[in-house]
């Protein structure tokens, strides 16, 4: 049902009521008829759902949208693109909502989350998945059947985010990223076209949107290539935090068997029943593993592990891939702060750094997290995507999470200091982690010939940069 909330205009301290322009009415006159043309739904200020709608993950961002518009179908789409680029309103593409790129406080938030339709087909080993998903709706349904796709490591990031700038996860060192499962994808471009696109239907549009985010369509829909995994182990090991442990366990991790993938962080030890209460609140090493194969095969990969240093604790075990990611409370909504680089190494002496500046943060949770690649996702060539980061060995990244948003720009400079400190080969950053960076670092994430390709796919699928709140790619 269309739903468009009646309300009164009046003046916000006193209630009376104000005498508003032509335009105004002229723009809600508009707004019903859109209303009209949907399946879908359009929520604007003073409807009951409107603050639940407007609502980001992350609680830098209060913004408060002209409209959201809850989207049923592309052809949704298509009309809400055409409606801003006629009434010059800004657009947000809101799949997950992990982005602060995902709302606006002057335009439209195009809100993806009712796509959510997923279609398995067993006997292809492929799946058609709507981009209003979640990487947890996903995987769940999907691993009932053996099978798998790689994501990144939180259940709630949407579909559309994570695999337009490409998609690191537990399972990158064998299959991958996220977009090199990618065979097919529907998507609206900004002129309201909808298109199928592969390697053989508008190759270059396919190739911009794995690892281009979210600049040169809205994309509906992604066909995805499932792989076989008939078995898993994984879950923390928790080790002590020294420059030794961290340095060994990074080395270790390139020597591993591809099946294994890990995402590891220098932290303060949280509360957990499993970890003793001695080192509650004290850094630790927490490393999450991630074995896809059989269970006498994981415990070889793993014993190198776990011979390290004694862990502090260990509940890495045979069991469903999904139960790697943590539970998380959508009550809360805690500011974040991002800074990360793409590396060819690191040694003990980074891992010291890495720990001091983890140990200096104010931040009530901090983190120096390592992801260790290669494998599959190095395997492809750095043409073949627009993530062309393919050779490094290495993410690191600093996050500090924190409640008071007003503190973001003490936690941004801590988190951007700690990764000028590590080694500057040149500067590569993973798109979907330029999170709170200067918009200027979009050049970080591509090298100039991907930038150069990038631009002329925008300006053939988004001449006047309609789609421009992301990590920008202007056209050229």
């Amino acid at each position: 049902m269309n739903m468009l909330e009646s309300y009164s205009i009046s003046d916000s301290q006193s209630g009376e009521s104000v005498e508003a322009d032509d335009t105004f009415f002229s723009l809600e006159g508009q707004f019903k008829t859109l209303a009209s043309l949907l399946k879908g739904r359009i929520i604007r200020p003073g409807h009951s759902q409107y603050d639940d709608f407007r609502a980001v993950v992350p609680g830098n961002y209060d913004r408060r949208p002209t409209a959201v518009i809850r989207v049923a179908n592309a052809a949704d789409i298509a009309a809400s693109l055409r409606f801003a680029r006629d009434n010059g309103l800004e657009v947000a593409v809101r799949s997950g909502g992990h982005s602060g790129h995902s709302s606006t406080d002057t335009g439209l938030v195009i809100d993806l989350r009712d796509l959510n339709r997923l279609e398995i087909d067993k006997k292809t080993r492929t799946a058609w998945a709507g981009t209003g998903l979640t990487a947890g709706e996903v995987t769940r349904a999907v691993e009932k059947h053996g099978l798998i796709v790689g994501f990144g490591d939180t259940a709630s990031v949407g579909l559309g985010g994570i695999t337009t700038g490409g998609g690191i996860g537990y399972l990158v060192r064998k299959h991958g990223l996220s977009i090199d499962s990618v065979l097919a994808a529907e998507v609206v471009t900004a002129d309201g076209n909808i298109l199928l696109v592969d390697e053989k239907q508008h190759p270059d549009l396919f190739w911009a949107l794995r690892g281009g985010g979210g600049n040169f369509g809205v994309v509906t829909k992604w066909k995805f290539r499932l792989h076989a995994l008939p078995a898993f182990t994984g879950g923390p090991l928790v080790l002590p935090a020294t420059p030794e442990v961290v340095s060994r366990f990074t080395a270790l991790a390139e020597l591993a068997p591809e099946e294994l993938s890990a995402i590891a962080s220098v932290m303060p030890a949280p509360p957990a029943p499993f970890i003793p209460e001695e080192f509650h609140g004290k850094l630790v090493f927490f490393c999450m593993m991630a074995f896809a194969g059989p269970a006498e095969a994981a415990r070889d990969a793993l014993a190198p592990f776990r011979a390290i240093a004694t862990p502090l604790a260990d509940l890495v075990a045979p069991g469903h891939y999904s139960d790697l990611y943590l539970p998380e409370d959508p009550e809360q909504k805690p500011a974040f702060s991002v800074c990360s680089r793409l590396m060819d190494r690191l040694d003990e002496g980074d891992a010291g750094k890495i720990i001091n500046r983890v140990a200096g943060s104010s931040a009530p949770m901090r983190l120096g997290e390592i992801r260790v690649l290669g494998g599959a996702m190095g395997r492809v060539p750095s043409s073949e995507t627009a993530f062309a980061h393919r050779s490094s060995r290495v993410m690191v990244s600093f996050i500090a999470v924190y409640g008071d948003p007003g503190e973001q720009a003490v936690h941004d400079r801590w988190a951007a200091d700690g990764i000028a400190e590590l080694p500057q080969e040149m500067d590569r950053v993973y798109v979907n982690f330029l999170l709170t960076d200067p918009a200027e670092r979009i050049h970080a994430a591509y090298p100039p010939q991907t930038l150069e390709r990038l631009k002329l796919v925008k300006r053939r699928y988004d001449p006047e940069n309609l789609l421009r709140l992301n990590r920008n790619v202007t056209p050229a």
